[in-house]
């Protein structure tokens, strides 16, 4: 299971090292995709967490057991069609598979339901044909796409 989470962090924990302890304790592999954690403030982070969905759960109760407020994140990529010209920069980025070529036409096909919204795509992409956004969202009504 992936799934991506803004936690917010009070100023109480933010010198301590709270993702080493998802890793260490929970068996929780992690991505940071933003961060913004400074000494004696509040901060934010926002993480991709992959794992087994109990390991997962655990690990998001010992965040909020620690004040941190967790909140389920939908990342939505895009691809401006307009944009795209089949070059395949992306496909050899994407960890999921997400996009890749299709054979023998050299298409780039996009698969959003396989995305995790990890971004690299973003960054790899010469034209700037991608693009990610990130909404909150509850994990009942999330939908990767």
């Amino acid at each position: 299971m992936t799934k991506i989470y803004l936690l917010s962090y009070p100023k109480e924990n933010s010198n301590q090292p709270i993702i080493y302890q998802l890793v260490k304790h929970y068996d929780v592999e992690f991505n940071i995709l933003k961060a913004d954690i400074r000494p004696q403030r509040d901060g934010i982070l926002i993480l991709e967490l992959k794992g087994l969905k109990e390991k997962i759960t655990a690990a998001l109760d010992y965040l909020k057991s620690l004040g941190v407020r967790v909140e389920r994140i939908a990342g939505k990529v895009h691809r401006d069609e307009k944009k795209c010209f089949q070059c395949g920069a992306c496909t050899g980025i994407c960890p999921v598979g997400a996009l890749h070529l299709q054979r023998p036409e050299m298409e780039v096909v996009f698969e959003p339901e396989k995305c995790t919204a990890c971004g690299l795509c973003v960054t790899g992409c010469p034209v700037r044909a991608m693009a990610v956004s990130f909404d909150p969202a509850t994990e009942e009504s999330c939908v990767m796409a």
